[in-house]
């Protein structure tokens, strides 16, 4: 059998919660995860290159809350919340396209990510942002992994970048790796994120593994 393990599929409830938080039954349930799944792949497309990490979503029978992690709120939120009603009415109005039933209650927080340097589904970002600049991919990892490795509680990083490097006629795969990455250890805070940077002459993946420390339990105070 194979050894490899998604890192963040690895650690739910060890260290990692759900990305969507709701109990449902029957008709509902479907309901619920049909919606779960294509809100996301909107938001993530529509949100592209305003540095979001995650999109959470809370469901209760009546509400629903929609949870986005970014470290550039403000490009979200826009002056005076502009952006944030926008995307709201957005939200709804895709829902409804989408065949997907809308809650009575919408709410959509905008929560900023203080330390992005040390979350990888934005440093992937940077990575493809990078690329799409044409500036050379040894180069983007260099400094990418430099900007990681200097951030407070970072341990340990790899990047790995695979396709028509360089536009060149054959794919292949580079790697560039710094600290530890201790994969098999369950209480290892191990951030992993996939991203694509869309060249013109295709497609690279970019893979990011980021070790942020060992988590241990917090000791109970004895009376």
């Amino acid at each position: 059998m194979s050894k490899i393990v998604h890192p963040y599929a690895h650690r739910l409830i060890i260290l990692r919660d759900w990305k969507s938080r709701w109990f449902a039954l029957d008709k509902k349930y479907k309901d619920y995860l049909k919606g779960d799944v294509l809100l996301r792949e909107y938001l993530t497309k529509k949100l592209r290159g305003f540095y979001v990490s995650s999109i959470e979503m809370e469901r209760s029978p009546k509400s629903t809350k929609i949870i986005i992690r970014t470290s550039r709120p403000g490009m979200i939120i826009g002056r005076s919340g502009e952006g944030a009603v926008k995307l709201k009415q957005d939200i709804i109005r895709t829902m409804k396209k989408m065949k997907v039933s809308v809650p009575e209650e919408l709410k959509v927080d905008i929560v900023e990510i203080p330390v992005p340097e040390a979350d990888a589904a934005i440093v992937a970002y940077m990575v493809a942002e990078g690329l799409e600049k044409r500036m050379p991919y040894r180069r983007v990892m260099k400094q990418t992994i430099e900007k990681v490795m200097n951030a407070r509680g970072v341990q340990g990083a790899r990047v790995v970048l695979g396709g028509r490097l360089g536009g060149a006629e054959i794919s292949r795969g580079e790697e560039l790796k710094r600290g530890s990455i201790p994969l098999q250890t369950f209480r290892a805070d191990i951030d992993f994120a996939r991203e694509k940077a869309h060249m013109t002459y295709g497609d690279i993946g970019i893979k990011v593994w980021i070790y942020r420390g060992e988590v241990f339990a917090e000791k109970k105070a004895v009376k």
